[in-house]
């Protein structure tokens, strides 16, 4: 975890997303939180994870997302060496399918 990011008001933050009981609560609060352009940017992102690993090559990625060779670079970086944040979320769905 970034020490830098970590406070109280974040921690606020995240108890209320821990909070949100379905799908549609998560579409109402992230619209209120979050620009259009935000949301689509973190799903473009995840989407890139979820590509990445399954062994998707960069190219095939750029083609499917529109994400940038850099967006694709530092969510590899991620996914490496990374606090495993998008390997827990990865790995859950996995065991929910």
């Amino acid at each position: 975890m970034n020490s830098k990011l970590k406070d109280g008001h974040m921690d606020e933050l995240f108890t209320g997303i821990l909070s949100l009981q379905s799908v549609e609560e998560c579409y109402n609060f992230f619209e209120d939180l979050c620009t259009i352009n935000e949301l689509r940017a973190m799903a473009q992102r995840f989407q890139v994870a979820k590509m990445l690993d399954h062994g998707q090559i960069y190219s095939d990625i750029v083609h499917e997302t529109g994400a940038s060779t850099a967006t694709i670079s530092r969510v590899n970086k991620c996914l490496i060496y990374g606090t495993d944040g998008y390997r827990t979320v990865l790995d859950r769905l996995k065991q929910e399918e």
